[in-house]
């Protein structure tokens, strides 16, 4: 739908669309409700940080069984 517009107008529309997402979200760190939902989905079914695997030693995991 943006490509039909002319240049101009396409190049308003995109700025008008990077205003509105930084005003909503500057940082970029929300979430949305259902992005938040997946998120605690992740937590509660045995999700593990990177920050707790040893990556130089991934073959522990596998006889480990946990791979």
């Amino acid at each position: 739908m943006l490509d039909m517009l002319p240049e101009q107008e396409q190049n308003l529309a995109c700025e008008m669309l990077k205003r509105i997402v930084l005003a909503w979200d500057p940082d970029f760190t929300k979430v949305t409700a259902e992005e938040a939902k997946q998120l605690e989905e992740a937590e509660q079914s045995g999700f593990i940080s990177e920050d707790n695997i040893d990556w130089d030693n991934l073959s522990q995991y596998a006889q480990q069984g946990k791979l």
